[in-house]
């Protein structure tokens, strides 16, 4: 099935030698009144359990207060760059419970410490060098971490992957251990590796006439006895959270910034929800952004807004449901209407009170679009759902609120 995506690009990261280095870097059949056309079919959805590192879990491999972490992270773009100043709050403070706990003593001494490792979010994402401000903020990358230090060559490398298609960046470091926390490195080569390419190019920047700006040192201040969490502070100060594995959400998203594997994502989630037995569904009050549908947008942009396949969705608690879309600076369409509970997870919607703003003006439009809402999965930062002629969406909570 072809999708698209709008307006959010969330998972796949870049690396740098910012990480560690002292620059730190249908069911439902819908009644309707406003037809869509060029709908595209859609496929069935298929089971799969993913990692970002291609491991298979079946248990949760997070404690609740890695929980916590990881539900702070939900929704973050740009790994922190298009953080807001509360998710940024909500992340410190997540990462400072769980600093205080134990977790594995003396971290570098440990096995855990070492494979891939996936930047999830960094509190600098946009300093540093050009290449790394260019990279690490752009979710259709994927920023990775490479700790080894049980060899004859102990190295520590950052690692963008661009896609499976064009290649990747690669920084490494030779490391040394200082002690149970930290590790000493310092840059040596770099290199971009092209897969139409029969050699690598090399990085551009002359890490032997660097001196000291080439050398830093990284502290593991948390790792979780599952070796799936790490929480790593540079020298320049930057915090680092890093994983190993990913939560069903953090997978979905990462699929929705790259383009593969969402329906997979989708099933995953929905699937889990039904069989945790969580009981009824219900509709989450909040401003939500639809960020992915299964059905490409017609060619009539006021369709696809009454239909609901692009802008952001307003639910209140008295079973109002409001449409907003953008058009251009200063004009947007706004489309009111209600919901009302039809069944197990399901809702009956009516939109039919639509208005062209500009300012304190409105111009009414006459239309009305009638559907079945079906919820697949939804909490307080994340929506799947199926509705208008059965097109499946995700949306995301932008309010921040709870």
């Amino acid at each position: 099935m072809a999708s698209r995506v709008h307006g959010l690009q969330f998972n796949a990261v870049t690396p740098s030698p910012a990480l560690l280095a002292p620059q730190s870097l249908g069911r439902c059949s819908p009644t309707k009144s406003v037809k869509c056309r060029r709908s595209r079919g859609r496929g069935g959805l298929v089971p799969c359990r993913s990692s970002l590192v291609g491991e298979q879990q079946e248990a949760s491999p997070f404690t609740d207060p890695e929980a916590q972490l990881i539900e702070a992270l939900i929704g973050i773009q740009g790994r922190g760059r298009s953080a807001t100043p509360q998710q940024v709050q909500d992340v410190e403070r997540a990462v400072a419970v769980l600093e205080t706990l134990t977790g594995v003593p003396d971290p570098t001494s440990s096995d855990l410490i070492e494979g891939r490792w996936q930047l999830m979010f960094t509190t600098r994402p946009g300093t540093a060098s050009p290449i790394q401000r260019t990279f690490v903020g752009v979710d259709v990358f994927s920023v990775f971490q490479e700790i080894y230090l049980r060899s004859n060559d102990p190295r520590v490398s950052n690692i963008v992957v661009f896609s499976e298609a064009i290649g990747e960046l690669k920084v490494e470091a030779a490391a040394s251990i200082s002690d149970g926390k930290r590790i000493l490195f310092r840059f040596d080569r770099a290199a971009f590796s092209i897969k139409f390419l029969p050699f690598k190019v090399p990085y551009p920047v002359p890490f032997r006439l660097l001196g000291d700006e080439a050398k830093g040192w990284l502290d593991t201040t948390y790792l979780s006895e599952s070796g799936n969490l790490r929480i790593s502070r540079g020298n320049k100060g930057t915090t680092f959270v890093l994983q190993k594995l990913a939560e069903p959400r953090q997978l979905l998203l990462s699929a929705i910034s790259t383009g593969k594997g969402i329906e997979k994502a989708i099933d995953e989630i929905a699937s889990s929800s039904k069989n945790k037995g969580d009981g009824e569904l219900e509709l989450v009050e909040g401003e939500w952004n639809m960020i992915w549908s299964s059905q490409m947008e017609t060619d009539s942009w006021i369709e696809n807004a009454a239909n609901g396949l692009m802008g952001r969705q307003i639910v209140k608690k008295s079973g109002q449901l409001k449409f907003l879309v953008n058009i251009l600076p200063g004009l947007r369409f706004s489309m009111n209407g209600s919901f009302v509970k039809s069944g197990t997870d399901a809702y009956d919607v009516t939109m039919d009170d639509a208005a062209i703003i500009g300012g304190p003006f409105g111009y009414p439009v006459e239309m009305e679009t009638k559907f079945k809402l079906e919820l697949l999965y939804t909490d307080d930062k994340i929506r799947i759902s199926r509705g208008y002629n059965n097109i499946v969406f995700v949306h995301l909570r932008v309010d921040g609120t709870k």
